[in-house]
């Protein structure tokens, strides 16, 4: 049974920073690309970044490009996301997934605000 567990959220300023972790496990991790994802208030899901296998190409949504940065330990069976300069419009629950895949986690809510 594939299991996500997101964690590393909570309540920052605005220009504050925070790292997402995700524990994969129940399934080969280092087979598959991973994203990070995101659900704002009253919406829907929003991609925010994604990372191939071996973590070497990565990709961006336009509003957090050069703010946040997604990695993964492979060793560790662990995808991160850091997120800096952290703007009110960052406030989301975030979750992590298998490329293709829907999340299955609880996701981590972050919240940004003064």
């Amino acid at each position: 049974e594939v299991q996500l567990v997101e964690s590393g959220g909570g309540k920052v300023q605005p220009g504050g920073s925070l790292r997402l972790s995700c524990a994969a496990s129940g399934f080969t991790f280092t087979n598959y690309g991973m994203n990070w994802v995101r659900q704002a208030p009253g919406k829907g899901l929003e991609w925010v970044s994604s990372i191939d296998s071996g973590g070497g190409d990565t990709n961006y949504e336009h509003s957090v490009k050069g703010r946040f940065f997604i990695s993964r330990d492979n060793a560790k069976n662990t995808l991160y996301l850091r997120m800096n300069s952290l703007k009110p419009e960052d406030t989301a629950v975030y979750y992590c997934a298998k490329a293709g895949s829907y999340p299955v986690g609880q996701g981590t809510k972050v919240t940004v605000s003064s």
